[in-house]
């Protein structure tokens, strides 16, 4: 039996993720639920709220050979995720990723007439500085890209064309 504490992805009800973020914290937990602020409009008025930025995800540290059946015993929560037949771990880097990149607040445009579509790049300052991704477009906004492989999700960000290096 092995005590690794793990990152794992969990798959919730629709809008339940609060609920089960709660119920995890309740029962002593480590998890993290990426949240955004977005402005909602009703049409009588205009509201900043919090809202999941994977929806219908979260992420638990566990051990999971201890926890497993505890864990998906939680009301609104549906699975743990998969690839293939192994349920799917995330290395710390994946969730300090996630971490940085919501606290990344700059809107600067990509500029650099050497980075094309599908660039391989290297973040060498900034709060993500060391990660690597690809540049997704190069034409309008401009985006480097942190995927998170066992979600197929991608976060995109702008950043400005002097913290990022060709990737060799």
């Amino acid at each position: 039996m092995s005590n690794a504490l793990k990152w794992y992805a969990v798959y919730t009800n629709p809008r339940a993720e609060k609920k089960v973020a709660a119920e995890l914290d309740k029962r002593g937990y480590t998890y993290y639920l990426p949240l955004q602020k977005t402005q909602k409009q009703w049409s009588d008025r205009k509201k900043w709220v919090e809202e999941p930025l994977f929806k219908s995800y979260l992420f638990i540290y566990t051990n999971l050979e201890l926890h497993y059946y505890d864990i998906l015993g939680i009301q609104g929560l549906v699975k743990f995720i998969r690839i293939g037949s192994e349920i799917a771990t995330l290395r710390d880097s994946q969730i300090d990723d996630i971490k940085l990149a919501l606290e990344q607040t700059q809107d600067i445009e990509l500029s650099h007439d050497k980075i094309e579509s599908g660039t391989l790049v290297e973040v060498i300052a900034g709060p993500l500085k060391g990660r690597r991704g690809l540049v997704l477009e190069k034409s309008g906004n401009k985006y480097f890209s942190i995927e998170i492989e066992q979600l197929k999700t991608t976060l995109l960000l702008s950043l400005p064309a002097n913290y990022l290096k060709i990737s060799g």
